[in-house]
């Protein structure tokens, strides 16, 4: 069969050419072959028609049932993600609006071939048993009452057919629609085709009409759909439900919007802005189009169509300057300055968000940039407000979400509501700290008073003397007894005084039980990852050389800060939940009381933003020393052998509350 309907197809003058890619036999049997094969396939077409219009009804009655309850807050973190299946509909169109017209791109799949008949090319016309009107004539009344394009003044557009062939459906992304780099080989046949539609004046709006079922103004095909207008994705995939208008703004396609409210992009707000509150720090971050932005600032964003890369440096300077002074925070009542942790091209999709890394030329219409001010707190705030002040006739909403460890909670930024604010509701909020790391058992000493002891040898050796007086003459002298009783006074009055603390040289040095030595490199790992959740190197350093001895402060602290950064996201740094030591063997004990251990130990943590949480596992393989040192256990060599990242999720969501840091 897929002999049978694998065909090349060439539109030459509105003409069809037939090439079969294999001859097999005579002509005559080969076609008699085909149409026996085509006639089966479209017998189960016809009925596979049917079943696809009653699931267009549901499908469309999900999709509303969804998008309503889509419109619910939630703890989810941006926009609430609908997911339509629409990329796997039987029949895809992708539509390209440019200033000279429409490009139609159509995926048939069998189950619709009825509805496109009069697209079809001639052979398969034929075999679906229509007759034998040729396609030149056909076209013409596909574009009368199949596919109908009509600007604002109700005038169709004329269309023609630009190309068609037999090839393999392109398998899309589940949730973006976009189509995947490694394509199955096995997928099935469809028609694929290219219309042209012109226009002379460039129309304010459109109205696209697909096949209609009879006495309704529902589609008759089962139509996934996207549309595009100078390279601007104006909605996501979804189902093209029947006639929708589409407004077109041809000074800056973003605003160009279709009337139904279902067909949007998900991203369609020019600006947004997320604000994240942790007991150490709050972040806001801004999204925002630099085009919008020349309503206040002259960027020279409009003087081009694109962006090259010598201009974005200057760019981004500019955008963090003139942001850095708006849309005040206050925080528990004051207002506070932040400090500008980054700034980035970054580019959207439904599934993730990340930098432009390398940087590229950017259309000037869709370059969005991502900005970062970060505000340190010494401790969970009350209250966090901000004061939104960027409004301009096309923006009057911004989408707003404002997250805490129990989630995040969207809101909408309007001129008559511009004050965003966050408040405490945290019953039992999580303060993250260091863990309490068992002490060394310390070497039995002893307290020497040594003006004492001095004063004992002194009265010893008075003693003597008036013991060898005594035993020589029978007598004793006064100034012996005096330097005597003025040796014992003087050692009496001077024991609290002047003492020295000598170890014991005969205790053993400080051991670590194999059973301890788990609990005990767990803390101290989990110490080095939590010094990180402040922003001052100086308080990092400061936690760090409370498990890191100062020689390997330095090599610690780089290391673990690149292994906690998301390189896709411009460095932010995860926050670290666990830390697990799955494995733990002992090396032996080294030079002086020191101890090695052969360790393999996993880090989850989180990282939210862009209304996104990326969430990421690593694992690593490490010699680790340990001895004590200031009466601290201490890690005093680590020789990294692996390190390796067990799971990068894509971006949630929803996060929910995150998990609690278990030792």
């Amino acid at each position: 069969m897929k002999r049978a309907i694998a065909l090349s197809m060439t539109i030459q003058s509105g003409k069809v050419n037939t090439l079969p890619q294999a001859q097999h036999g005579s002509e005559m049997s080969h076609r008699t072959h085909r149409l026996r094969l085509l006639k089966h396939l479209y017998s189960l077409s016809t009925k596979t028609v049917k079943i696809h219009r009653h699931n267009t009804y549901c499908a469309r009655l999900i999709v509303i049932v969804m998008f309503g309850f889509g419109a619910i807050p939630s703890q989810a973190h941006g926009d609430a993600l609908v997911v339509t299946k629409a990329m796997q509909a039987s029949t895809i169109a992708q539509l390209f609006i440019d200033s000279q017209g429409v490009r139609v791109e159509l995926e048939i799949a069998p189950a619709d071939m009825e509805v496109f008949q009069n697209l079809l090319p001639d052979s398969l016309y034929a075999a679906l048993g229509q007759g034998t009107t040729p396609l030149a004539e056909r076209s013409q009344r596909f574009f009368r009452d199949g596919l109908l394009l009509r600007d604002q003044s109700d005038s169709l557009l004329e269309g023609s057919i630009e190309h068609m062939e037999i090839r393999r459906r392109i398998v899309r992304d589940e949730v973006t629609g976009e189509p995947l780099s490694e394509q199955p080989l096995d997928t099935e046949l469809v028609l694929y085709v290219v219309l042209k539609f012109t226009f002379g004046d460039r129309p304010t709006s459109l109205t696209i009409q697909p096949p209609l079922l009879t006495d309704s103004s529902l589609s008759a095909a089962n139509i996934g759909f996207v549309c595009y207008h100078n390279g601007l994705p104006v909605n996501d995939f979804r189902y093209l439900p029947g006639e929708v208008s589409l407004d077109l703004d041809w000074s800056d396609p973003w605003y160009s919007r279709f009337q139904h409210p279902n067909l949007r992009r998900q991203f369609d707000a020019p600006m947004s802005v997320f604000l994240y509150v942790e007991p150490y720090e709050v972040r806001k971050e801004i999204i925002v189009r630099p085009k919008d932005l020349e309503a206040w600032v002259d960027l020279g964003v409009g003087e081009g169509e694109v962006i090259p890369v010598d201009r974005q440096a200057e760019l981004k300077e500019r955008v963090a300057e003139f942001l850095s002074t708006k849309n005040p925070l206050t925080i528990d009542g004051r207002t506070v300055e932040g400090q500008l942790d980054r700034i980035h091209f970054i580019h959207r999709t439904l599934r993730r968000t990340g930098i432009v890394e390398p940087p590229v030329e950017l259309d000037a219409a869709s370059a969005t940039l991502g900005v970062i001010f970060v505000y340190p707190v010494s401790e969970l705030p009350e209250e966090v407000s901000m004061t939104w002040e960027l409004f301009s006739p096309q923006i009057q909403e911004i989408p707003a979400v404002a997250s805490d460890e129990a989630g995040g909670l969207p809101s909408r930024i309007t001129p008559e509501n511009a004050v965003f604010t966050w408040r405490n509701y945290l019953t039992n909020p999580t303060t993250p700290g260091m863990v309490t790391i068992e002490q060394p058992q310390r070497a039995r000493e002893f307290s020497v008073p040594i003006v004492s002891a001095i004063c004992s040898g002194l009265l010893v050796l008075s003693l003597a003397i008036l013991a060898r007086q005594w035993t020589t003459k029978n007598a004793v002298s006064r100034r012996a007894v005096c330097a005597s009783l003025a040796a014992l006074l003087c050692g009496v009055l001077s024991l609290p005084l002047a003492q020295v603390v000598i170890a014991d040289p005969f205790t053993d040095s400080p051991r670590i039980m194999e059973e301890d030595a788990t609990d005990l490199i767990t803390g101290l790992l989990y110490n080095i990852y939590r010094a990180f959740d402040h922003h001052d190197e100086s308080l990092i350093y400061d936690r760090l050389s409370q498990s890191i001895a100062g020689d390997l402060l330095a090599e610690v602290y780089l290391n673990t800060r690149k292994s906690m950064e998301v390189k896709n996201q411009g460095g932010l740094r995860v926050s670290v939940k666990e830390v697990t030591v799955s494995e733990l063997e002992s090396v032996g004990l080294t030079d002086g009381p020191a101890y090695s251990y052969r360790c393999r130990w996993r880090v989850a943590g989180s990282i939210g933003h862009w209304g996104h949480v990326h969430r990421r596992v690593n694992e690593h393989l490490a010699l680790v020393t340990l001895a004590p040192l200031d009466g601290r256990w201490k890690i005093t060599a680590l020789e990294m052998l692996d390190e390796r990242p067990l799971l990068t999720t894509a971006p949630s969501m929803n996060p929910g509350r995150p998990a609690e840091a278990r030792l």
